[in-house]
């Protein structure tokens, strides 16, 4: 069985990976995002604070064990003790395997927003199993360090202009590209993008998608 990878709203996606149960796992999950992205996940993935990644109520919704950040994981204890119980630390070049899936940790900032705005910290994770490697870089024009096969490319951000955006994904060089932080634009907006994304990638052999909440690449 090969790795399927569902879009939910936002930055959130689920990767499903081997055959049964407890081998699906969910990457920021955040506010605007479907609660329903987590339903019977094995594991739990949090790039960074920022509520668009995560919220309380959807990992009360869970039971299922959670990797994040320090920064995260403080902010998880102080609004549910219980849940931050389910928090293991992560720390960037940390190797990983958790629930069937070899995660590596990739970074330890968040783009800068405004010169004169707070930094944040922000991790990314490669995720590899059944001989397919997945990025998701959170908020963040960290490359992932490692050729891959599916790059969770951001499509819009207060943080980016679109031409770092396409320059980002040329230089992951993914051979697909699939659009996530894609709540930011309007639609026409978006068709901008994506005109914009399938253009320059395909002159170096890569796809993108954007795909509608929760439909499978």
């Amino acid at each position: 069985m090969t790795m399927r990878i569902t879009k939910f709203s936002h930055s959130c996606v689920r990767l499903s990976s081997g055959e049964g149960p407890g081998r699906d796992v969910v990457v920021d999950p955040g506010a605007w995002s479907e609660r329903e992205s987590l339903d019977g996940a094995a594991a739990v993935l949090i790039t960074h604070e920022h509520p668009d990644h995560w919220t309380i109520e959807h990992l009360q919704a869970s039971d299922a064990p959670i990797w994040t950040i320090e920064a995260v994981a403080r902010q998880i204890r102080e609004a549910d003790a219980g849940v931050g119980e389910r928090v293991t630390v992560v720390t960037p070049g940390e190797q990983l395997e958790i629930a069937g899936y070899d995660v590596r940790v990739v970074g330890e900032k968040h783009a800068v927003i405004h010169p004169e705005a707070p930094e944040f910290a922000n991790s990314g994770f490669v995720l590899s199993a059944d001989g397919t490697s997945v990025y998701h870089p959170g908020d963040s024009f960290e490359l992932p360090g490692q050729d891959v096969d599916v790059f969770l490319g951001p499509a819009c951000a207060p943080w980016a202009r679109m031409s770092e955006l396409v320059e980002l994904a040329r230089a992951v060089g993914a051979p697909r590209t699939l659009g996530i932080h894609d709540e930011v634009y309007s639609a026409k907006g978006l068709g901008i993008v994506d005109r914009f994304m399938n253009d320059f990638l395909g002159k170096q052999d890569g796809s993108w998608s954007r795909l509608a909440p929760g439909t499978d690449l």
